[in-house]
């Protein structure tokens, strides 16, 4: 069964190629660009695109989807001038993985439910030639959203705690652990050692809570921005000048002002 409007999106796709194709041979900057001075840049387009998601703006999503489509397509064009591989080859090539990595769709394996496809995907991986189970983490990824992919991928191999119980337990063995090393004044090593384990216990506990904890803590971060802003916009004398209370005078003026969030 062929999508609705699959000509059109045919069309559009022929259009990026084709102007990428001609951006390449005419454009001083486009026909200097590499893989690796590219790689930045799509850096940036990513995290656009998290913003866009973030402040739930359609618009901008859509902005920022075209954004990264055309970096896709630039690091094929550039990969098809070095005789690598072309866009078609790298999508028929995730076309395949994701056929073979759905076989309770395209075979005739059966699953109950998400947690069983997200098993199979990582039994899959593994027998692919995968040496671990954590190797499809990328380096680079923010500490907190890598620590979750962790987690996550290691629970689907039977690595978990049974209940969220007990991952609260190990918050707040963690949580106290960390305090001895303030009450001991251990050096500053151990207590960074400390606190990480406290961060990732609590990633760990915002998993079994169904809650992206980078999501989470970027809300926080955007209502911390939007108050604080507003005290700055609304202060009538220097922030250096004033009292803690006045400030926070301001912030509960601002929690009122319809930023959607409380607390």
């Amino acid at each position: 069964m062929r999508p609705v409007n699959i000509e059109n999106k045919l069309k559009a796709f022929e259009r990026i190629l084709t102007i990428m194709d001609e951006l390449r041979e005419q454009c001083p900057w486009d026909k200097k660009q590499t893989l690796e001075s590219l790689r930045n840049l799509t850096i940036e387009e990513t995290y656009e695109l998290a913003d866009a998601i973030i402040a739930g703006d359609l618009n901008d999503i859509k902005e920022e989807i075209g954004d990264i489509m055309l970096h896709m397509v630039f690091y094929a064009k550039i990969a098809d001038e070095k005789k690598a591989f072309d866009i078609a080859d790298a999508l028929h090539s995730v076309c395949d993985k994701l056929i073979k990595r759905h076989p309770h769709i395209y075979g005739d394996v059966q699953v109950n439910d998400e947690e069983d496809v997200k098993k199979n995907w990582e039994q899959l991986k593994l027998a692919e030639g995968k040496k671990s189970v954590l190797s499809g983490v990328p380096k680079s990824l923010p500490a907190m959203v890598k620590a979750y992919r962790m987690q996550e991928k290691t629970s689907k191999v039977g690595f978990e705690w049974e209940h969220a119980e007990q991952v609260w337990e190990k918050v707040e063995e963690e949580m106290q652990e960390f305090k001895e090393t303030i009450d001991q004044q251990e050096d500053q090593t151990k207590r960074e050692e400390e606190f990480g384990d406290v961060l990732f216990s609590l990633i760990n506990y915002a998993r079994f809570q169904n809650i992206d904890p980078e999501t989470a803590l970027e809300r926080i971060n955007q209502k911390f921005k939007y108050r604080f802003e507003y005290i700055e916009k609304h202060a009538t004398k220097p922030l250096t000048d004033m009292t803690l209370d006045e400030m926070d005078s301001l912030w509960n003026e601002a929690k009122k002002t319809g930023t959607g969030h409380s607390g």
